[in-house]
């Protein structure tokens, strides 16, 4: 059914069904007229207006001439106008094969809209909604270690998968990724798990991947981790000298810095490589680090040896900023957390973590000193377990601590320049 209705001097036409009416208004609307099909010569000489042809296929024409094919449709009671392209790309015959084709689209459930905006969006490759997703959360986090975590992408995530289209990511690609470190470093890895998380959600809400991507199943293709394996060897502190030899022989570069002075200070490896220049006081040789740097979350002062305020003395005529990393190549993106570890292992160590030398430094304050082992529990760090001791403990050692690092650095500088010699470290960041 048409209805043709008189709007000063256009005619509007309306597409209902496959009848046609044809008249100037309303009232003179004739009943009984067959549906009349378009020819390639109407279509031509068409006016401007709405001209049916048959089965919701209209042609448009434009008070400017322009001649376009639009289907309508009808499905679960709402209409739909489908364009289908230019009078001058589409013959007649193509407009109703387009039609044809179209139509058993929307039978068969499929949304033509749906699919064209598919098809016309461009889909970011990981790395790039990875980078987006940095960007767009990063302002929200109070940790400075979490606001870097993009590094960890960086070092373990981007050269496997970083290339590929975010919607093509699938718990499959994040198994490639996590497969390798899962064992070796099992904090890292699941870390990294969570986040590809977040980057997944982040690129489902930004349209870049139709549906939700769980990773649940990720982590049945993958070992069981262990106490043991979270707690690797750690280092003999008879062998921990030898190694500080190979380090200060060995060219200077921010990684060994960086492990030297993790070594020196038996600290985390995190509280290093987010250390800033503001942390320290030099000249009365302490380092304050903040307690939301601080796995016990409580604020913890260390007295610096001789050779660790040496170093740091060096790298800060090396520095870039006055505020930055201090274990940084550039004052702002801090090293990776596999830099140290693989140190170690380009030094043929195999079966030790960076932490480990927090057991060392233990084990050698335990064995050949007379401190108490409150002392060299203070100068880890580490947390009474019992609240009832810790409300009553008031003091932090500090002086003592000086004394016990002190004699630490001692001990570490003890090794004879040959053993250094004897196994060349490789250059490495």
């Amino acid at each position: 059914m048409i209805y043709v209705v008189s709007r000063s001097r256009s005619v509007a036409l309306i597409c209902m069904n496959s009848h046609q009416y044809v008249g100037t208004n309303v009232g003179t609307q004739k009943q009984g007229i067959e549906p009349m099909a378009l020819t390639a010569l109407k279509v031509k000489n068409a006016k401007a207006g709405r001209h049916v042809d048959g089965r919701g296929l209209c042609l448009l024409v434009k008070d400017t001439g322009a001649r376009t094919w639009v289907l309508r449709m009808q499905k679960d009671g709402r209409r739909r106008d489908y364009g289908l392209g230019p009078v001058a790309e589409l013959s007649l015959a193509d407009a109703r094969d387009a039609a044809a084709a179209l139509r058993r689209q929307v039978r068969a459930g499929v949304d033509p809209v749906a699919e064209r905006r598919m098809a016309r969006k461009v889909v970011p490759s990981f790395e790039a909604a990875a980078r987006h997703c940095y960007e767009a959360l990063k302002e929200g986090w109070k940790n400075r270690r979490h606001a870097n975590w993009i590094s960890s992408f960086e070092n373990h995530v981007f050269p496997i998968i970083g290339t590929r289209p975010v919607d093509a990511v699938d718990s499959t690609a994040v198994l490639e990724v996590l497969s390798p470190i899962w064992l070796e470093i099992p904090d890292t890895a699941r870390r990294i798990l969570q986040r590809v998380g977040a980057v997944l959600d982040f690129a489902h809400i930004k349209g870049w991947i139709s549906g939700e991507v769980s990773l649940r199943s990720v982590r049945k293709g993958l070992p069981r981790q262990t106490e043991k394996v979270g707690h690797l060897a750690a280092m003999p502190y008879a062998d921990v000298p030898a190694l500080l030899a190979k380090l200060v022989a060995a060219s200077p570069t921010t990684g060994r810095d960086a492990l030297r002075f993790t070594i020196y200070n038996a600290v985390r490896s995190n509280e290093t490589r987010f250390a800033v220049w503001t942390e320290f006081d030099l000249d009365k040789a302490i380092w304050t680090i903040p307690g939301e740097r601080m796995k016990a979350r409580e604020t913890h002062v260390v007295p610096l040896s001789a050779p660790a305020v040496a170093l740091l003395r060096r790298r800060w005529n090396e520095r870039t900023s006055d505020d930055g990393l201090v274990f940084s190549n550039d004052g702002e993106k801090p090293i990776s957390d596999m830099t140290m570890t693989k140190l170690l292992r380009d030094a043929g160590i195999t079966g030790v973590t960076v932490h480990g030398f927090r057991s060392a430094f233990t084990d050698w304050a335990a064995e050949t000193t007379d401190f108490p082992k409150e002392v060299a529990d203070k100068a880890l760090a580490h947390k009474l377990p019992n609240r009832v001791e810790a409300a009553y403990r008031r003091t932090d050692f500090f002086d003592k601590r000086r004394d016990l690092m002190t004699q630490w650095a001692a001990y570490l500088d003890t090794a004879q320049a040959e053993d250094a010699e004897a196994t060349p470290m490789r250059e490495a960041a």
